[in-house]
Order: C-alpha cells, then sequence, then structure tokens
C-alpha cells in the first residue's frame, strides 16, 4: 500500500481475539432463545448498542439480561462471566506488530467496546502485559462507551479523523466486521477487512505496510 500515513485499527479480532460462539453458548445457558438473532458478529440486540454506545449503564445492562432471559435470580456474576466469555487475548505478536507501525504511521484505535469488557480488557493488559492501558501502542485510542457513538454510524469515523486532522487518502481503517468497512469506505478511506486465517501480522508484513527485518547469521 502506498500514500499511508495513518492506520485505524479495530480491537476486537484484530488485536484482540474474540469467539462469539462461546459467548453464544453461555447465553444460551442462561435462558435466551435465538441466541444467533440476539447476539451475533453482524447485528444483535439493541440491549448492545445502547451499552456499548455508553447509554446505559453496566447495571442496566445486566437487568436488560434479567429481562430478556425472564432470570431475575442471576446474579450481577453469573451476566459479567457469561458476557465476558467472548474475550479471549491479545498474542503478543500484535503487540509488536503495533509499536513497529508506531514508529512508522500516526496510528489510532477505534473500538466498539463497553463498561464490563473494558474494565476485564484493562485488568487483562495489566496482569498479563504489565501496562496501564492500549494508550502505549497508539497516538490516540477511542471506546466507543466512552464516546457516546459506535461503529458503523459515521459519526464515530468523523469525529476521530476531525479530530486528529487526517486526510482520508492518507488513511488506512483496517476491521474485520463488513458493515464497519462499508462505513470507512464511504467517507473516503482505505479500507481492509480482516478475517481468518489471516492475521494482522500477515497483513501487516504482506501488504508492504511494515518490513520484516532480515535475521543476521554469524
Amino acid at each position: 500500500m502506498t500514500n499511508i500515513k495513518n492506520i485505524i485499527f479495530d480491537y476486537g479480532n484484530v488485536i484482540f481475539l474474540i469467539d462469539f460462539k462461546r459467548t453464544q453458548h453461555t447465553f444460551t445457558e442462561l435462558g435466551i432463545e435465538n441466541v444467533e438473532r440476539f447476539f451475533a458478529h453482524t447485528g444483535h440486540d439493541p440491549l448492545f448498542d445502547e451499552f456499548e454506545k455508553g447509554l446505559i449503564t453496566a447495571h442496566e445492562f445486566r437487568d436488560g439480561i434479567r429481562r430478556i432471559t425472564g432470570r431475575p435470580d442471576l446474579t450481577d456474576a453469573q451476566i459479567d462471566n457469561a458476557w465476558n466469555t467472548l474475550l479471549i487475548g491479545v498474542p503478543p505478536v500484535n503487540h509488536q506488530i503495533l509499536l513497529k507501525a508506531k514508529e512508522r504511521y500516526r496510528t489510532f484505535l477505534l473500538s466498539n467496546n463497553n463498561e464490563i469488557h473494558y474494565n476485564w480488557i484493562i485488568d487483562y493488559l495489566k496482569s498479563e502485559y504489565h501496562i496501564e492501558s492500549n494508550a502505549v501502542f497508539f497516538e490516540k485510542d477511542y471506546y466507543s462507551h466512552l464516546m457516546k457513538m459506535r461503529k458503523p454510524d459515521t459519526n464515530i469515523f468523523e469525529f476521530a479523523l476531525r479530530e486528529n486532522n487526517l486526510n482520508v487518502e492518507e488513511t488506512l481503517f483496517i476491521d474485520d466486521s463488513p458493515q464497519h468497512i462499508k462505513t470507512a469506505q464511504s467517507l473516503g478511506l482505505h479500507t481492509h477487512l480482516l478475517t481468518a486465517p489471516e492475521t494482522l501480522e500477515s497483513f501487516m508484513y504482506s501488504s508492504g505496510l511494515l518490513e520484516k527485518e532480515e535475521v543476521k547469521i554469524s
């Protein structure tokens, strides 16, 4: 890729591995029917949109789960544990890739997130990688629940572009969701849809955005 000076990264399944099937399974165990329509990669119940936009609190989200399941007996811990099954972790190589990218480009994170997952991720980064947050990897890291807007809505992209004075013709957006890619393309951004088995590492090198260091044999 040529003329790229800025890269905006998605988080889930671009940097941080997540598994929708695991969460669908745990939601089914809680009593949610038609879970594929309730919570999936390509769409979900409005409850999740509201939570990811920070329009409802974690307490209100949990009450929403209790209402939908018809199980007022569910504890906060049970709901949080089920919800957090989505989260797997970051392959160490991804952090290395981000640090290399930051040396060469202006880099940003644009993540649909929520209070419960965000807190889990921060604790995870502290315990597993001994860092306080993702801020070390980016010029700026954006989270939907703190911004009160989420992808694929146009306004969250426009905000990040405007605040950082980014030229769309020089900016690449990497995400694993087609609906998010579609919005970015409509704004004129370069885009890449990252889907398995491709990884962030393989894409960054195969695209020429990063160059592999030669191993010197003495």
